[in-house]
């Protein structure tokens, strides 16, 4: 991830009236440069590595601004904390409950589902927010 994407992050940021603080831009940074689908936790040490005057609140607080903004999406992987990941590739998730495998899914496989809920039933679903669970091909 880049420089330039952390820029535009914090852009955003300003733009929506968020101060941009030193704490904030860390968090930012550590969120972008994460190549994985990471936990406030993991985000966290990750800020205190470099920042350890950065609490956890903070890094709930400008991860929750970042939601609102759509710049962050969280995801539920089954029973487990949360994690979150940059909303700029949006995708699904499988989780396979026998080892943790996680797979990423292209955006587009829940589309008829998504479709059916809605013509069906009039519910709205956000297949984002949570994770396909099952198991992999490793697994079965």
């Amino acid at each position: 991830m880049t420089t330039e994407q952390a820029a535009a992050v914090l852009g955003g940021l300003r733009a929506a009236g968020v101060r941009i603080t030193a704490a904030r831009r860390a968090v930012v940074d550590a969120l972008v440069a994460a190549d994985e689908h990471v936990t406030a936790d993991d985000l966290a040490a990750r800020v205190a590595a470099s920042h350890p005057d950065v609490h956890l609140s903070t890094v709930y607080r400008t991860l929750d601004a970042l939601e609102r903004l759509g710049v962050v999406t969280h995801v539920h992987f089954g029973h487990g904390r949360a994690v979150y990941h940059l909303s700029d590739r949006l995708h699904h998730h499988a989780v396979c409950e026998e080892c943790g495998a996680v797979i990423e899914l292209p955006s587009d496989v829940l589309v008829d589902v998504q479709a059916r809920l809605r013509r069906d039933t009039g519910f709205e679903i956000d297949p984002h927010h949570f994770a396909l669970v099952g198991r992999c091909r490793a697994c079965i």
